[in-house]
């Protein structure tokens, strides 16, 4: 495939995918699937959730098809939250399917263990715990490509989500308590391992060109499901070589021995023929039946894909007792069943949140009050300001994601175009005597409703921030916007817990910020302070060219992480930018 040709999919307009397809999902399905709230993003099941039970929420980004939704059904998981394309749901989605899955005794989130995820999850946890809901998490980390033993905490969650959500799911279905069904997700996950390959890229819908480059005679061993690199990049072997290399580090990791117990996932990544993975299989037998290890249960096909990328992952869970009656546990779910189901307990009369949340959401209402109005910046020029950031972002959009498919997924400039798309649709409804800060509060809500991923909650908690530290003024001098722009730094680094050299945006806010304050600390104004601050998020993206990252999913790259640009430090600049060639136009 030469460098500039198109993907085909079949598909409408990108931007109208996901909804399409939960439409056509739930279509298929209307015995197992509906949809509830407002986001239309929550798929729920139809016989799953009942009072006294407690709900099991799963979610992601889509793409991983039948991940997730494709797991919710009686006996599984009650509800997903279903994000765009490798990207998060955002927390109001996730809220959607933990008030549509409560049963009045709590509600356990599963999900992969990613940035984004953790974010979106976290946040929504925060807002149902004030409505009352008690909510525990499980994060799935079962990809033993992703980091050493010693810090499994930070591996990746890829096809062991699987086992994770079946155990979790028959737990809850038994009636188990909140803590109990929560010790045994954690249980399932300490018990699972899972490595992949990789042998061609996917494309992502908005941009229609593969998401990484690898050589036609190429593999990628330890790839992550949204295109992560590997461990190592290498030339494709014979199946058996492979599939003994996925499987040695699994089986070391589990200790597996003579009469140990395990079920088996041989997972296709999108476009991987049955052919092949039943030739991986055929190996994983053959090398658990030397080793005397029983397979219990085993699952060959498409459970956690990656759009259309070429290649297979093998995750394997060691089995007690315990686990294995959860596993057998009857379910039924469009991509899953197992055993019979009798007719039990149905879904009856709930306690439901849905109502009762909308009347408490927050409203963009002020109260009049004596605000300070020296300054250039005029809430009606700080929101030409954040036009043309949306409109900067969507013109280097393309960038941002040839960036972000060095060292991530390839998506960061699509995440950042529908976050500011639904920014600047957001401000075309705000009233004309509107505040700075409650044009902050409004943007804050349209990016995080819009972006699921980690850009989500970080720039929503950046704005929300930033306007409160202005909260006093009607105007902006360069004093206030220096103050918005620190505590839209602050704002960033409480929620993402990065700091600078972590190559990410933080190291273009920093230097943005020290280099705004000090114009601040001379009195010089707020176009001044704002020029400065571009300048220093310049060159505070450009110093992370010489980082190894020590954040997010380019983290897992170590020194293969050398040499490029941070997407969101990126970002970030355009950003400054934008805001600093507007309010130039603005002043004349």
């Amino acid at each position: 495939m030469t460098e500039h040709a198109r993907t085909k999919k079949l598909i409408n307009a990108p931007e109208n995918i996901i909804a399409e397809m939960i439409e056509g999902m739930v279509g298929a399905h209307p015995d197992m699937l509906k949809v509830e709230g407002q986001t239309g993003r929550a798929v729920v099941a139809v016989d799953g959730p009942r009072d006294g039970k407690v709900g099991i929420v799963i979610g992601g980004g889509s793409g991983h098809e039948p991940a997730f939704a494709g797991y919710v059904g009686r006996g599984l998981a009650d509800a997903a939250a279903v994000g765009n394309v490798f990207a998060s749901p955002s927390p109001a989605q996730i809220a959607d399917a933990a008030r549509a899955a409560d049963g009045g005794v709590g509600v356990l989130m599963l999900y992969g263990n990613y940035t984004g995820d953790v974010l979106n999850f976290t946040m929504a946890a925060e807002e149902l715990a004030a409505e009352g809901m008690t909510v525990r998490h499980v994060a799935v980390a079962d990809d033993v490509a992703s980091a050493p033993l010693d810090r499994k905490e930070e591996r990746r969650g890829i096809a062991g989500d699987f086992f994770v959500f079946k155990i979790a799911g028959a737990a809850a279905d038994l009636g188990e308590p909140l803590a109990r069904v929560e010790a045994l997700a954690q249980a399932a996950n300490d018990a699972t391992r899972s490595m992949g390959v990789a042998l061609a890229a996917c494309s992502l819908p908005q941009t229609g060109r593969p998401n990484f480059s690898i050589g036609d005679e190429d593999m990628e061993i330890g790839m992550g499901l949204h295109g992560e690199p590997g461990i190592r990049r290498q030339k494709l072997a014979p199946v058996d070589e492979v599939t003994d290399e996925l499987l040695d580090t699994i089986v070391g990791e589990l200790s597996l021995a003579k009469d140990d117990r395990v079920a088996v996932l041989v997972n296709g990544l999108g476009s991987t023929t049955q052919i092949e993975l039943y030739l991986v299989f055929r190996r994983v037998k053959e090398r658990l039946d030397a080793l005397g290890v029983e397979i219990h249960a085993s699952w060959v096909g498409e459970y956690a894909t990656s759009l259309e990328m070429a290649g297979a992952s093998i995750t394997l869970i060691k089995l007690d007792a315990t686990l294995q009656s959860l596993l057998d546990h009857p379910c039924r779910t469009p991509a899953l069943t197992v055993g019979t189901l009798t007719d039990g307990a149905a879904a009856g009369l709930r306690s439901r949140r849905t109502e009762k949340a909308a009347e408490n959401r927050s409203s963009t209402v002020e109260a009049a009050r004596d605000l300070i109005a020296d300054g250039d910046v005029t809430p009606a020029i700080f929101r030409a300001m954040m036009q043309n950031v949306g409109d900067q972002i969507i013109a280097e959009k393309d960038w941002l994601s040839e960036l972000d498919g060095v060292i991530g997924d390839g998506d960061h400039g699509i995440t950042m175009e529908i976050g500011w798309r639904a920014v600047q649709s957001a401000m075309q409804d705000a009233p004309d005597d509107e505040t700075i800060e409650g044009t902050c509060k409004r943007m804050a809500k349209a990016f995080l409703d819009a972006v699921g991923a980690s850009s989500g909650p970080l720039y929503a908690t950046a704005f929300l921030r930033a306007g409160t530290a202005v909260g006093n003024r009607l105007n902006l001098d360069g004093g206030a916007m220096a103050d918005w722009l620190t505590a839209a730094c602050q704002g960033i680094r409480d929620r993402g817990r990065a700091e600078p050299g972590d190559k990410t945006m933080i190291d273009a806010w920093v230097p943005a910020v020290v280099a705004a304050q000090a114009c601040a600390d001379k009195g010089l104004p707020a176009l001044e302070t704002l020029a400065a601050a571009r300048d220093g998020a310049e060159a505070g993206m450009r110093s992370t060219v010489a980082m190894e990252s020590r954040r997010g999913r380019s983290a897992k790259l170590g020194a293969r992480s050398v040499g490029h640009i941070d997407p969101g430090a990126a970002s970030s600049f355009i950003m400054l930018r934008a805001m600093a060639g507007a309010l130039e136009t603005a002043l004349g």
